[in-house]
């Protein structure tokens, strides 16, 4: 089996004449939290979605654990064990915040909702939903309807969704967008602790999330990779500077 959790060869995903994503190669390390930053229209969703299953590369390979995932379904993807949030806050609001970690536990344990079925009764699947609701900080708002969640802890129940499949490669999309400056500190200790023995990848624009969190950062500009390297490498890289950070979106405290 690969030594990398993710490797993407020679990616390519174009939309009629225009090439969104160009020959990326990116090998990230098991147990790596690795991010990934640029502009808006760098392409960065666009990689999430061709690493996830939602679009099929042009051309190119991405490969999980070593195995080839290029064109296979999400859900299969999925079940593999890799798992995505996106930016839009993607939870079942009709639904309790413990019965939406329930449907992931369920779905990580091949299992799902019958009418026929007492879930309550179910040891393991009570035990794992409590354990992820108290590891993302959830458990008083466990009965709690998800619509009248406020918006920091809907990102959190997602998260807890997230993870709540048992991935062990997780693909975070903005996790801290729209926070508050207190909210988004709250969600870097959630993410460093959910997340903790899993590869994370995640897109961010808080440049002070992506310091903290990130072993390694790659950058994506017009869908080219033009820099993978540790955060006070990558602070320091002109090239980068150049054509995206700017000065003052690294100061040094963040180093």
């Amino acid at each position: 089996m690969s030594t990398y959790a993710l490797s993407l060869s020679g990616l390519n995903k174009s939309f009629g004449p225009a090439q969104i994503i160009n020959d990326v190669n990116l090998d990230i390390e098991k147990g790596e939290r690795h991010a990934i930053i640029g502009p808006n229209g760098a392409g960065k969703s666009t990689l999430f979605n061709l690493i996830s299953g939602l679009y099929t590369p042009t051309s190119g390979s991405v490969k999980l654990h070593g195995e080839e995932i290029s064109g296979v379904p999400p859900h299969i993807i999925n079940q593999k064990g890799l798992s995505r949030s996106f930016q839009v806050s993607n939870i079942f609001t009709n639904m309790t915040v413990r019965e939406n970690v329930r449907c992931g536990v369920l779905n990580a344990m091949g299992q799902g909702y019958a009418w026929w079925r007492n879930i309550g009764s179910n040891k393991a699947v009570q035990e794992r939903t409590f354990e992820i609701l108290e590891r993302c900080g959830l458990v008083d708002k466990a009965p709690l309807p998800a619509s009248l969640l406020p918006y920091a802890d809907q990102r959190a129940l997602e998260i807890a969704i997230t993870i709540a499949g048992g991935a062990d490669v997780v693909l975070l999309d903005e996790p801290t967008a729209g926070m508050s400056h207190s909210e988004t500190d709250r969600a870097v200790q959630l993410i460093r602790t959910a997340t903790e023995g899993k590869t994370l990848i995640i897109v961010e624009h808080d440049m002070g999330v992506i310091f903290d969190l990130a072993d390694r950062i790659s950058v994506l500009v017009y869908g080219e990779i033009i820099a993978t390297d540790t955060p006070q490498n990558i602070r320091g890289n002109e090239k980068v500077r150049e054509a995206y950070l700017g000065d003052e979106a690294l100061p040094e405290e963040v180093v």
